[in-house]
């Protein structure tokens, strides 16, 4: 029988894993109280998924600016570093290991989550599209340019998140720096047009995330920091100039930290007609990077194996089939038929599609 890399233990700065299925971000909406901290409900879901070599947490706020889809959690009051102690609690119990991913949306963002005043960005640039708010879709607007004592500040929301996760229980932190959210914004220049020190030459671009990630990282170690990046991603933002030269030279300038790992998204869609993007990120991006990665998109048991198999990665993330399949690395181990995810129920709330898919003991029994 094929072996199996994708069920072998791997190491990521401090801590062994018992396999490189991880669990990826995901973003279920079930953070439906005033305090927009994690529930019970939020403690089994992982707790059921704690067979993963890592967790990532869905995407979770810095901070209430950070804020821009309904019912999200957050990582910046004590209702939710409460919650969250929970959720780590119950994923270590059952022996797994868990990171928080940072999160702030920028201009993503709606009015509607800021008493009536516009989001936040690099630049006033409308990312002209569509806000999930209480009051249903809304068109997003047009945000305000942010000052530079107001970037700083942001960074040291994030060094503050950082710490309060590590209070939390997890055991380290994702920068989210992909999919259109503001790390994101700061780097491409369709959405960054500033003049000043945070805009224009590359460098200058990405002076916010390495501002993030230096002030993260000297919190709480940079061992215990992952990033994730989406060099081809079109998520909320219009492609960058030169994507394949600005990733180039972000990733690579990687390497002067021993971060945890470098967490890369592949298209969702088609680029090759878009100049300089980078069609297979995985295994463009791979020689740039000196530590450990891991690739996210579409993935299954085949394909996750042979993508380590083939140097291109050291781990796989996986989302929709974790959803669906609460003991993933089991099913691959056991090569048995995977759960079908029910959609309609991602970001609906409550228990449905969210708790009740049966791990492969129960279907057995």
């Amino acid at each position: 029988m094929p072996k199996q890399p994708l069920l072998e233990p791997a190491r990521i700065g401090r801590y062994t894993l018992a396999n490189r299925v991880v669990m990826a971000p995901l973003t279920r909406s079930r953070a439906d109280n005033p305090q927009l901290a994690p529930t019970d409900l939020h403690v089994e879901y992982y707790a059921q998924r704690a067979s993963a070599g890592l967790i990532i947490s869905e995407a979770t706020q810095i901070s209430p600016q950070g804020v821009g889809y309904i019912n999200t959690p957050g990582i910046h009051s004590a209702a939710q570093i409460d919650g969250w102690s929970k959720v780590t609690k119950a994923v270590h119990a059952e022996g797994g290991m868990m990171f928080a991913q940072l999160w702030h949306v920028g201009r993503v963002s709606h009015p509607d989550f800021h008493n009536g005043e516009a989001p936040v960005a690099p630049s006033a640039i409308n990312p002209e599209g569509q806000a999930f708010t209480q009051n249903g879709l809304q068109p997003t607007v047009t945000p305000r340019a942010l000052e530079i004592d107001e970037i700083h500040a942001i960074v040291g929301d994030y060094v503050q998140a950082a710490k309060n996760a590590i209070k939390a229980g997890f055991d380290g932190v994702e920068i989210h720096g992909a999919n259109g959210y503001l790390p994101n914004q700061f780097l491409v220049d369709s959405a960054n047009v500033r003049t000043d020190e945070y805009g224009g030459e590359i460098a200058n671009r990405a002076r916010f995330l390495f501002e993030i990630i230096d002030g993260v990282s000297n919190a709480i170690g940079a061992e215990r920091v992952g990033l994730r990046l989406s060099p081809s991603g079109l998520s909320n933002l219009k492609p960058d100039s030169n994507a394949r030269a600005l990733y180039e030279y972000v990733i690579m300038r990687l390497n002067d930290y021993k971060l945890a790992y470098l967490h890369l998204i592949e298209p969702t869609g088609p680029v090759a007609h878009i100049p300089n993007m980078v069609e297979n990120v995985t295994a463009h991006f791979r020689p740039f990077y000196q530590g450990v990665l891991i690739t996210n998109g579409g993935y299954d048991r085949e394909s996750g194996n042979a993508v380590i198999e083939e140097g291109h990665a050291d781990l796989v993330a996986y989302g929709k089939l974790f959803i669906a399949n609460p003991d993933l690395p089991e099913r691959f181990r056991a090569r048995t038929p995977l759960n079908e995810p029910d959609r309609d129920t991602f970001y609906q709330g409550g228990a449905k599609g969210y708790i009740d898919y049966p791990a492969l003991q129960a279907e057995v029994a």
